[in-house]
């Protein structure tokens, strides 16, 4: 991929070529940032169980500690599956897929991007995709 300069102000418009490649760097961008974050905080995490002790005298203290601890470990988990996504979307975009509803190949809205960048489906094919996961539930 060859190296995009972009304008510190530079966010992607309708009004552009879909998928140019100034529009890949920013989302590119998007995405190793938002990995960088959840590394971060995941290391951060790390951090605070061994820090903890739970050796805590008090039952209720104990209880209360584990409880927070399984919070955390269940939000990383959740942070790692996201983590997974974000590394599918920045090969989406080396191989040229990114942006383009996997359902349709119809390109995904700038906005659904922007606001889910690891988005693999446009609006109306995941309205489509969780009406029928609704349906095969109440069967």
């Amino acid at each position: 991929m060859t190296t995009v300069t972009l304008e510190p102000d530079y966010r992607p418009s309708e009004r552009e070529a879909f998928m140019n490649p100034k529009m890949q760097e920013y989302f590119r961008r998007k995405l190793l940032n938002w990995k960088a974050e959840l590394l971060r905080e995941s290391g951060e995490t790390i951090n605070h169980l061994q820090e903890g002790s739970l050796a805590e005298p008090d039952i209720a203290d104990r209880a209360s500690l584990e409880t927070d601890r399984s919070l955390e470990l269940r939000t990383r988990d959740r942070e790692r599956k996201l983590i997974s996504k974000i590394d599918a979307a920045l090969q989406r975009i080396e191989d040229g897929e990114y942006g383009y509803c996997e359902d349709t190949g119809e390109p995904i809205s700038i906005k659904r991007l922007e606001a889910r960048p690891i988005a693999t489906l446009s609006i109306e094919a995941q309205e489509r995709h969780e009406r029928m996961e609704r349906t095969q539930r109440d069967d």
